[in-house]
């Protein structure tokens, strides 16, 4: 989700405009009838009259005159007012007075995009489809600003929202949602909520005391509430836990580093202290396992840690690290793997290696290095290559399950699934749960990420221009994600249409683009 602030105009406004355009042409048309134009117009004239005493001889108008703006004749009596009701009335653009779920009109794309700006609804390409995902933050808008929560965009919601001085989305002491119970969720996973029964949805004070608390060991102003600098600061890599982290020394720690040595996951040996081997293993058992990667051991860490369902360490297709190296190097060795590929990515050609590998030593040929296959790697007696065991691998030519159509193919096949802020599939997914579920069903072993996370992920070939993308890349825009497929078209996660959509890829992504992350080739 972004969160960002902005100054632009407000062309939602423009929804009243022609009614006022009525009233004052009706209004001009009137004041000429009355005394002609100029600012001495429908002003009283006795300072004329008391100049020149004396009677007061009629002007002849002139016959083409005596019509006026649309009006009759004038009549001794004064203009024909009847004649008002026949004026022309100016086009308005067709919206509803009030706009309901299910509908589509041209001014939802405006009212979405004022939406995302203020932090109500996750950044997107506007659509004109007013679906679910658009209602829910035209509640929350409503909830904050005391609006009959209806989810129905009215007259009094259209104002406040398209208001110059609307304010950012902010929850606070006494505020109960699904929003406020993600906001729990985060508050627990790094340690500020005690346990996770506190994770209701209804912000009171044990919510409040802990956003406090949050705020005071990150140096922001502590008021209790969380607005743009707090949601900021939740979701960022910067973000201070109040838990076990580096540098802290305890059988609190012993117990998570033995329980991640016997899950493949440290390789050196425990001991008490939160070292930088420590964080990295936490790290890599959190991207195994659907969890929020920081590197901190906190409760839902621990909890999935000792758990029976607990994913083994496994190293494969989009990895990047010195294991990898070390790996390379041992596929190298025995032949599987020419040494200008040793380069510490896991890409397609490596994968290529440890599947022969695994076929010439009687091992399952997944293309992953886990406990069994890293075993016979660095054991004494793995078969050598040889032509009959599968063929070194020294390009990254051939198809394989992690290529860029089958992951298009995988893409394509979520389309028209939900949009749900922070689900990551199977079937319901926000914009970084789609990339991190497609991925990882075609091999690539990445971790979860917000959009704004994918902007620096570092591992893979970085794209600066939008015109050198090609399919099967991660494009990345302001606050959101995508998948770019074939032909200038992108699947993605849309808030704005609430569902996986396959469009074009138009202004609206080129003008927004970060950057692109070549994971194939």
């Amino acid at each position: 989700m972004r969160y960002i602030a902005t100054n632009r105009s407000i062309p939602g406004m423009r929804w009243r405009a022609a009614g006022r355009r009525i009233l004052v042409s009706a209004a001009a048309a009137l004041a000429l009838s009355q005394g002609g134009c100029g600012p001495a117009s429908g002003l009283p004239a006795q300072e004329t009259a008391e100049e020149t005493p004396g009677p007061v001889v009629a002007e002849t108008i002139p016959e083409e005159s005596t019509v006026v703006d649309g009006l009759d004749r004038l009549t001794m009596d004064g203009p024909d007012y009847d004649i008002l009701k026949d004026l022309p009335v100016p086009e308005t653009e067709g919206q509803p007075e009030y706009i309901r779920i299910g509908e589509k009109y041209e001014f939802v794309a405006e009212l979405q995009e004022r939406l995302m700006d203020l932090g109500f609804m996750d950044y997107d390409e506007p659509t004109e489809y007013y679906g679910e995902v658009t209602r829910a933050a035209v509640m929350l808008f409503q909830r904050q600003n005391g609006l009959n929560q209806d989810g129905v965009v009215g007259p009094s919601t259209i104002e406040a929202i398209m208001d110059p001085d609307a304010k950012y989305y902010a929850v606070s002491n006494g505020d109960q949602g699904s929003d406020i119970q993600r906001i729990q969720g985060r508050l627990y996973e790094l340690g500020y909520l005690a346990s996770e029964n506190l994770v209701t949805g209804n912000f009171g004070d044990k919510t409040e005391e802990a956003v406090k608390k949050l705020q005071e060991l990150n140096g922001i102003t502590q008021d209790g509430k969380v607005g743009r600098q707090t949601m900021n600061l939740l979701y960022s890599d910067i973000v201070q836990p109040n838990m076990l982290v580096y540098g802290e020394k305890s059988d609190v720690v012993l117990a998570a580093q033995e329980r991640l040595k016997t899950l493949g996951y440290m390789t050196t040996t425990p001991d008490g202290s939160y070292g930088a081997d420590t964080t990295a293993a936490v790290k890599q058992f959190q991207s195994r396992n659907d969890l929020v990667v920081d590197g901190y051991l906190g409760p839902s860490t621990r909890q999935a840690l000792n758990s029976s369902e607990a994913v083994p360490n496994g190293i494969g297709l989009g990895d990047q690290n010195e294991t990898v190296t070390r790996i390379q190097k041992l596929l190298s060795q025995y032949g599987y793997l020419s040494s200008a590929n040793i380069t510490g990515y896991f890409g397609e050609v490596t994968e290529k290696a440890v599947k022969n590998f695994q076929s010439a030593n009687g091992l399952s040929s997944d293309g992953s290095v886990g406990a069994l296959t890293m075993a016979k790697l660095t054991g004494s007696n793995p078969r050598k290559y040889s032509a009959g065991s599968g063929g070194s691998s020294g390009s990254s030519s051939g198809t394989v399950s992690g290529s860029a159509a089958s992951l298009i193919s995988v893409a394509k096949s979520k389309l028209g699934c939900s949009y749900v802020w922070g689900a990551k599939g199977p079937s319901t997914f926000d914009c970084s749960g789609f990339v991190y579920w497609c991925l990882n069903q075609v091999g690539v072993r990445q971790s979860y990420l917000t959009s704004s996370g994918w902007q620096s992920v570092g591992k893979y070939t970085k794209i600066t221009s939008f015109g050198n993308l090609r399919a099967g890349d991660i494009i990345v825009v302001s606050g959101h994600v995508g998948i770019v497929a074939e032909n200038g078209t992108v699947v993605d996660a849309s808030s704005g249409n609430g569902k996986v959509v396959h469009r074009t890829m138009g202004p609206w992504w080129r003008n927004n683009f970060i950057c692109g992350w070549r994971i194939f080739g």
